[in-house]
């Protein structure tokens, strides 16, 4: 007969592979119940997997409640309720459970200090973000891409970019998050000028940019009127760099050619699409027709939006 500690390995997969979807929560909880009732629960090795199966989950009561009676907490453990709090952007409780690790003397790894700048960013809790900074250089990371791109990051939405552009040039190595990150640092801070030129430099270097290098750049068009610029950023995506647009990147020149009043080549691009536009791209387009009177286009667009909810109520 087997006995119920010889089976801890198991259940430790078990609950690695019911973290692969989402779906599986309730089995999660199903798994959980029958460590109980075996008595394995309580295990350091299975109350950790239960805790990091819950915060991926996101489910923090329950996380939080194994956490607070678990004597063995390595640092994935802290990890994982760090992400698990930013990722539904309760930034403050984040940065409360770094502050335990810290407190606890517990080391950072690679993966921890991404995931609080990125909290630091949320608050625009500059002054956090500085001292992490120096944890990210204290701790060796300095040279890892993942923690130098979060710092770009986290300067730049808490509006310091003289900072984030100095941690971005000394940088030994860039992928395309780090272009995308320092341009998009631009773009929210309306430089959009230092956007298209930080583009051009990528390119000269000989980097790829992808859909969310796309996205920023068209972003700045927008809000900057570029539109020759946007129209020859959108041309290029897929003609030169195989980049094909997606939904988003035909939203941003919706957006773009309805602000300045080209709203019937913004429908045409519509027409052409070759993915099923949603209810955001409609909502471009139907706010720069009233902005811009062209009732006529807003009524076919209407027209054809109720014809859509039709076919897909009558399916």
């Amino acid at each position: 007969m087997v006995k119920p500690h010889e089976l801890i390995p198991f259940y430790a997969s078990l609950l690695d592979s019911c973290t692969s979807s989402t779906k599986h929560l309730q089995v999660l909880k199903q798994i959980h119940t029958q460590t109980i009732t075996l008595g394995i629960s309580t295990h350091d090795f299975i109350r950790t997997k239960l805790i990091y199966s819950y915060a991926a989950f996101a489910q923090l009561h329950q996380a939080n409640t194994l956490f607070s009676v678990t004597n063995r907490k390595p640092t994935f453990l802290f990890n994982s309720l760090i992400r698990a709090y930013s990722s539904l952007n309760l930034f403050s409780h984040s940065l409360s459970i770094f502050q335990s690790m810290v407190l606890s003397g517990k080391s950072f790894d690679r993966h921890t200090l991404p995931v609080v700048l990125k909290s630091c960013a949320g608050l625009s809790a500059l002054w956090i973000g500085k001292q992490v900074h120096g944890a990210v250089i204290v701790n060796g990371y300095a040279l890892d891409l993942a923690n130098l791109n979060a710092l770009i990051s986290m300067y730049a939405k808490c509006g310091d970019l003289a900072c984030a552009r100095k941690v971005f040039d000394e940088m030994c190595e860039r992928n395309q998050v780090t272009w995308s990150t320092m341009m998009a640092g631009y773009g929210m801070n309306g430089m959009f000028e230092e956007v298209f030129e930080l583009f051009d430099k990528m390119v000269e270097e000989g980097g790829r940019p992808d859909g969310v290098t796309f996205t920023t750049v068209l972003n700045a068009c927008s809000h900057g009127g570029f539109v020759d610029k946007g129209r020859a950023c959108f041309e290029m995506m897929e003609v030169r760099f195989g980049v094909k647009p997606g939904l988003i990147h035909y939203t941003c020149m919706v957006d773009l050619l309805g602000r300045v009043g080209l709203v019937e080549e913004a429908e045409k691009l519509i027409s052409r699409m070759d993915v099923e536009p949603d209810d955001a791209l409609w909502r471009a387009l139907l706010g720069a027709c009233k902005t811009h009177g062209k009732f006529e286009v807003a009524e076919r667009v209407s027209e054809r939006v109720c014809r859509k909810e039709l076919i897909s109520f009558a399916s």
